[in-house]
């Protein structure tokens, strides 16, 4: 059924297949380079960032955000690129598709000139960024990162997955940590060149440089002004967990009835009209959250150590020295 819905377009179709698509990871600045690159006038994506639509393996039930309606159908899918000209390039953003073990095989089934943009990041920074970001949206429920990833061989068994969890995959933390495994699946279908792998902090050091090579990957002029997005450096942890998984559920039930289980209508039925202004929202965003604390260093040390053959083996991989650039050489 996936196979069918998700294939190449029925014979005679005009409609617009995707040029590019950014694969991943998440945390990793896909969503500055998306809102860079939408802005440039050789290049369209739709205003759905995260469609996810080849993802069958569950890696992106999370909820899509609010008033967002992600396609079912693959006639559904290519109308988001309807309005791109013939001039443009089309393209879109789904950082679960690095994650997925199909993803890729269904981009090349629609698309085989497709470009493949993959952003990796340090392993121990991008475990946990992507933790906090999984707390904050309500999909974790353990606030602490070493509690979290000790979790996970019950998890892989059905056990300790957070109440309402429809990804529990999501929180596999360590797992998402197979680069050169994800990487393979993308090269496999496609040949080198229509594959750029870029480093994170590459482009928080220069963005300019980093979105420059990707307009030259994609063959449109890199030499016109660019939007200016800041590639985010922190993620807010969350502070009060009921306060914020209370919150999120009126929120869910204020922006997506339709979508929101019996207790968190009743709890949107049950808040004051007043309480739910943006800003009393905004009021109540500071008293949840938190600037992250410092990282556990001894804990940090752990995991690089952990990951350090992955980085080892991405060297090789890249032909290049991710041991020395992201500071794994120093490691007993």
């Amino acid at each position: 059924m996936v196979e069918k819905q998700k294939g190449a377009p029925a014979s005679g179709s005009v409609q617009r297949i995707p040029d590019f698509f950014i694969v991943g990871h998440e945390k990793c600045g896909t969503t500055a380079l998306y809102r860079i690159l939408r802005e440039h006038p050789e290049i369209f994506m739709p205003d759905l960032k995260e469609t996810r639509f080849f993802v069958s393996d569950r890696l992106g039930d999370a909820p899509a955000r609010p008033g967002a309606i992600r396609p079912q159908t693959l006639e559904d899918y290519l109308a988001l690129f309807a309005q791109a000209s013939p001039e443009q390039r089309a393209g879109e953003a789904s950082p679960q598709y690095i994650r997925s073990e199909v993803a890729a095989r269904l981009i090349a089934q629609v698309q085989p000139a497709a470009r493949i943009i993959a952003i990796l990041r340090e392993p121990t920074s991008f475990v946990r960024a992507y933790h906090l970001q999984c707390v904050r949206g309500g999909l974790e429920n353990q606030r602490d990162l070493r509690r979290a990833i000790a979790l996970e061989p019950s998890r892989h068994q059905g056990k300790h997955i957070p109440r309402g969890s429809s990804a529990p995959n999501r929180l596999f933390y360590t797992e998402h940590v197979r680069y050169v495994e994800q990487l393979a699946r993308f090269h496999a279908v496609f040949p080198p060149e229509q594959v750029l792998v870029l480093i994170y902090e590459d482009f928080r050091r220069d963005n300019d440089a980093t979105v420059r090579r990707v307009l030259r990957f994609l063959e449109v002029d890199d030499t016109s002004e660019l939007a200016e997005v800041e590639v985010k450096r922190a993620r807010s942890a969350v502070r009060l967990g009921r306060l914020h998984r209370m919150a999120l559920a009126i929120q869910r039930a204020r922006r997506q009835p339709n979508a929101a289980g019996r207790l968190s209508r009743t709890l949107n039925a049950l808040t004051p009209r007043q309480l739910r202004s943006d800003a009393v929202e905004n009021l109540l965003r500071r008293a949840i959250f938190a600037v992250p604390a410092p990282p556990d260093e001894e804990f940090v040390l752990e995991l690089r150590r952990r990951f350090k053959p992955e980085v080892e083996a991405l060297s090789e991989y890249l032909g290049r020295d991710m041991v020395s650039f992201w500071g794994y050489d120093d490691l007993d």
